[in-house]
Parts: structure tokens; sequence; C-alpha cells
């Protein structure tokens, strides 16, 4: 990045690339995104996320609006909401979007189905197969997270009538 406030929005779109490239997905159904609610940062990350994804029914949440960034500690939180909202198809709500930064709205309004709510309700398609998670560091560091929806749980193999359980 240029510097500590304007981050790299090329290096930011190479690395989901890449990301995706090696998690042998095409595109993500929801983000975790790193917006910290900057004018500058989260344009930059919108902008990123619309150029790698199909962004068909793609929700954008960000979870810092409700906890705080948490320095070190945020990327994890953003990949355990993550992993929550997927088990039960979720899509979370950005807490306190009162007022969309014209810029990300221009970014979202360019993509096709793209959806910042703001509310807790059902993810749009039943949630999809694969999200992502967002989260820099202060020394420009970029980290970029997929996850998949894990398949159906087999069921366990029921005990014998006859034998009591261990």
């Amino acid at each position: 990045s240029a510097s500590l406030t304007a981050p790299n929005g090329r290096a930011q779109q190479v690395l989901l690339e890449s990301a995706l490239r090696c998690a042998g997905v095409q595109g993500l159904q929801r983000i975790e995104a790193h917006g910290t609610g900057t004018a500058l940062g989260d344009p930059t990350e919108c902008r990123a996320v619309q150029k790698v994804s199909e962004a068909r029914g793609m929700v954008l949440g960000g979870v810092k609006a409700s906890v705080g960034h948490l320095e070190p500690a945020a990327g994890l939180v953003g990949l355990v909401t993550l992993a929550a909202l997927m088990r039960r198809e979720w899509t979370a709500g950005n807490a306190q979007l009162r007022s969309l930064n014209p810029h990300v709205r221009s970014v979202v309004g360019a993509s096709r189905g793209c959806a910042l709510p703001s509310q807790l309700g059902a993810a749009p398609g039943g949630g999809g197969s694969a999200g992502g998670v967002s989260s820099f560091g202060y020394s420009g560091t970029i980290a970029h997270a997929v996850a998949r929806a894990a398949p159906p749980a087999v069921a366990a193999p029921s005990l014998d009538a006859g034998r009591a359980p261990i």
C-alpha cells in the first residue's frame, strides 16, 4: 500500500484471485470483509471483491461494525462469523449501516445481485457453498481465507439393541 491509510486495490484483487484459484472456487456467495468504515478502504475492498467474484447473490458483511476492530483477532472473528452463517444459512446484518458510502454504492450497484444487508435474515439461495474472509494488517499485509461448506454429515451407526451403550 502507499501508506497506512491508503490500501492497494490491485494487490487485494491479485490476492483474492489467487485464493479462489488455490481453493478451486469460481466465485464467493458471501464475503466477511475487513471493512472498517473508512472512506477510502471500504470502496477499494468492495471494488477488488466485485472484480473477482461472480457476485450473483453475493452478500457483503463486516462483523467489525458489531464488535470493533479487535486488532490481530479481527480475521479470526470474521472466520468464525462466516462459518456460523454458512452453517445456519443466514446472512448477518451490517450493524450501524445507516448511510452507504457513495463510492461503495457505485461498486455494489454495478455488480449483479450484490447485497449489503442491514439485519439478520435467510441467505439468498440457501447460503451457497463458498465464502471468504479478508483481513489486513498495519504493515500492508493482506490475508484472505476461502471457506467451503462441508458435505452433509453421515449418520452415526446405531447401537445394537441388545448391547448397553459404553
